[in-house]
């Protein structure tokens, strides 16, 4: 700082009508998004159009760049493969709606920034269906169960999501597709998009997702009894959250067409599934949700 052309010290005071001088550092260069030049799987693209993508995300993918992730993410590999995307906001190109990074399954990707101002629109109006799988733990009293509950950030840890009476509206309804020994393959529809929202409103429930490094609530640990045993291999044999994106559903936002897509159970989540399932229920994971009727839930509108 100066004052009267000279350099002042942090305690100098001021008087009226003294001239005072102030350099501002320049602020950090703003990160040029680029492909990288290896090193990123192979998207799954499910589906693409003028105006549209949408992609099969693996687990352990981040879905746009962040601190610690400024290369490797799904924006990068979408770029890598030549895609063009929308303008987006916040260095989110094409990003409609995300996925956390260790959740798999169907993402809505927008090429223009026609479509995304009008996907964006309709997912804020409640118009793009998405329905998730899950295993968690215990067993609901009653199907469907609806879940209705406020989230927000937690004032102790904030990468960690709460229900809390000041927090946003949230709402999931919840199916019991199969019911197995200390476990259930759940059907989740989403009503909003908050972070981390089914596994938040499924531990906050008592049913939280089985494999869930954050929001478990003791995992195995919570089973007693003859099922502890059981819930201890199924826990083993689940790699990460056992939480899929299975099913996506919404009218294409140039020509109004109805456009509904599936993905079945992941491969790595297949041993779980099997686990889960026990010998009472012979099930092919590559095929699980049709066979269990996930699918058959769905209304058409």
């Amino acid at each position: 700082m100066r004052v009267n052309g000279r350099v002042a010290r942090a305690s100098r005071l001021l008087v009226r009508k003294e001239l005072v001088e102030v350099e501002f550092p320049e602020g950090p260069a703003v990160r040029q998004l680029a492909p990288p030049s290896s090193g990123l799987r192979p998207l799954t693209i499910v589906y693409e159009d003028e105006a549209l993508a949408v992609i099969d995300k693996p687990a352990g993918l981040v879905v746009h760049p962040a601190p610690g992730h400024w290369d490797d993410t799904l924006v990068h590999a979408l770029l890598a493969r030549g895609t063009p995307l929308s303008s987006g906001a916040g260095g989110r190109p094409g990003i409609v709606h995300r996925l956390d990074r260790d959740t798999s399954g169907l993402m809505l990707i927008a090429k223009s920034d026609l479509a995304h101002r009008k996907l964006g629109a309709a997912l804020a109006a409640r118009q793009i269906q998405r329905a998730y799988a899950a295993l968690a733990w215990g067993h609901f009293g009653a199907s469907p169960a609806v879940i209705e509950a406020p989230i927000g950030r937690s004032p102790t840890d904030r990468k960690r999501m709460i229900v809390r009476a000041d927090g946003r509206a949230a709402r999931t309804d919840v199916y019991v597709v199969g019911r197995f020994g200390v476990c259930e393959l759940l059907r989740c529809e989403l009503h909003s998009g908050r972070t981390h929202q089914i596994r938040v409103h499924l531990s906050y429930a008592g049913h939280p997702v089985v494999g869930d490094p954050v929001y478990a609530a003791g995992g195995s640990r919570r089973i007693t009894g003859p099922g502890r045993l059981s819930a201890e291999r199924i826990e083993r044999a689940t790699p990460r959250q056992a939480l899929h994106a299975a099913e996506l559903r919404f009218r294409h936002p140039v020509s109004g067409e109805r456009l509904v897509f599936a993905s079945e159970w992941p491969a790595e989540l297949g041993s779980a599934l099997v686990e889960a399932a026990g010998t009472e229920v012979q099930v092919d994971p590559a095929s699980a949700l049709t066979y269990l009727g996930f699918f058959r839930f769905r209304t058409d509108d």
